[in-house]
């Protein structure tokens, strides 16, 4: 399903801004193997905004647009257009994402900076556009940040065939452009914006803090692959590259977040997307969108 909706958020001065390439209701057992129906549906906070009647979980492949007011920055790619994937329904799209995008008031010109999360297929996508055969940088203007410790993961174990060709079509070729910077997993971008390491679903997996005027948000990335994991902070990706420590961050992440004025920000919440960690009385969390 193509995406059309945008979400806003102000966090003090800075703006951030939901694009969607696409948000789906169930199909999502290859990515949460546990999370069947039976096993979700009495999970009842997360009816009506993450999970249908039945027990199908909801979930979105975004973009977000930090905005600080002298930086544009862009958190992931999302999956991109024309790109031969092992997904049926994530290969060779045809989507109206970057029309979106300018609707947004964000034309890919006028991005500053590109922030790769990690370098999976649904992060990275847009890195690059086809051109008369050849993938080109689609940000022309911008700086690409890929963490060095997920950079040299990759580059070493080149074997894309669960997904595809997802480095040759879309990484490799910022990086020939010479438009890639590698940056620590602690890396303080500008005052308002820095990384945390959040590893475990990859090597060099982060996530974004957002901090403007005493207001605080977090973009998860992929350590919260769907809220759903809040409450069952036991159920891993099946992507995940090291299962344990993805769930001992997971753990560690919302015991830091639980009761705090942090707004949430998933990168796979479908909307509306953002909300604030509580706990609940049986244990684990939830996410409160109100």
């Amino acid at each position: 399903m193509k995406g059309t909706s945008t979400n806003n958020w102000q966090i003090g001065a800075v703006k951030i801004t939901r694009v969607v390439e696409m948000e789906s209701t169930g199909g999502s057992r290859f990515i949460l193997p546990d999370a069947t129906r039976d096993a979700c549906k009495p999970i009842e906070w997360m009816q009506p905004h993450f999970m249908d009647e039945q027990g199908n979980l909801k979930m979105s492949v975004h973009a977000l647009i930090i905005d600080t007011g002298e930086y544009r920055i862009l958190v992931d790619t999302c999956i991109g257009n024309d790109k031969e994937r092992n997904i049926p329904a994530w290969s060779n799209l045809q989507t109206d994402f970057l029309h979106q995008l300018t609707n947004a008031g964000y034309p890919r010109e006028s991005i500053d900076y590109v922030l790769c999360t990690h370098l999976h297929v649904d992060h990275v996508g847009w890195n690059t556009m086809l051109i008369d055969g050849e993938w080109v940088p689609t940000f022309t203007n911008a700086r690409y940040l890929i963490g060095e410790t997920e950079w040299q993961y990759w580059d070493a174990n080149d074997d894309e065939s669960k997904y595809g060709p997802v480095l040759a079509d879309s990484v490799r070729p910022v990086i020939e452009a010479g438009l890639v910077d590698l940056v620590p997993t602690d890396h303080q971008l500008c005052p308002e914006v820095c990384l945390q390491s959040t590893p475990g679903h990859t090597p060099g997996h982060v996530s974004v803090k957002i901090e403007s005027n005493g207001a605080r948000a977090l973009i998860t990335g992929d350590c919260i692959h769907h809220p759903v994991q809040m409450t069952r902070t036991d159920w891993c990706s099946s992507a995940d590259y090291d299962q344990s420590a993805g769930q001992l961050t997971r753990e560690s992440l919302l015991s830091d977040l639980v009761d705090q004025s942090i707004l949430v920000i998933g990168t796979h919440f479908a909307t509306p997307t953002a909300g604030h960690v509580k706990g609940l009385p049986s244990g684990g969390y939830w996410l409160d969108v109100s």
